[in-house]
């Protein structure tokens, strides 16, 4: 069964970001940055999830699929990729810890997923999004379903 989430979500080397935040907040601003420097859109504003062989995959929406919002442009067509396996999510604030904990987690969907917390509009925003991708794949973190979590809490492991 698949879900709608609010966001925009690009594919990096084959793994998927999903870029949280208000409406208004730069997904799509940073998307574009991140596609101008490699990454592919999966979907913009509005993204599917789903579960296969208990991964997390993000998907394009059929009907926005290649289509992203450019603010004082319109609606722009993009290469993309219907989807990828999900990886890591950006949350967006103002407020950056210099030096956040490692390992930080957030919910989406039945997943606990590597987070991260960038202020979009910074230069280097998309640099830094693709250097916590490398750091999360570099140190083997993948989702966790939920079920999982719990069921290693209640039993110690």
């Amino acid at each position: 069964m698949a879900t709608i989430l609010h966001g925009t979500a690009v594919a990096i080397d084959g793994h998927a970001v999903l870029l949280r935040g208000q409406s208004g907040s730069g997904k799509s601003d940073l998307a574009l940055r991140l596609i101008d420097r490699g990454a592919k859109l999966i979907s913009d504003d509005g993204v599917r999830i789903e579960t296969a062989d208990s991964i997390p995959l993000l998907w394009s929406v059929p009907n926005i699929a290649g289509k992203i919002e450019v603010r004082g442009v319109g609606i722009c067509t993009v290469d993309f990729v219907h989807s990828a396996p999900m990886r890591l999510v950006v949350e967006f604030a103002r407020d950056i810890e210099r030096m956040p904990p490692d390992d930080v987690c957030t919910s989406v969907g039945d997943f606990s997923v590597p987070l991260v917390m960038l202020d979009p509009f910074q230069h280097s925003s998309a640099l830094k999004v693709e250097l916590a991708l490398r750091s999360v794949i570099d140190a083997g973190l993948l989702p966790m379903a939920k079920h999982s979590i719990d069921a290693n809490e209640s039993t110690g492991f």
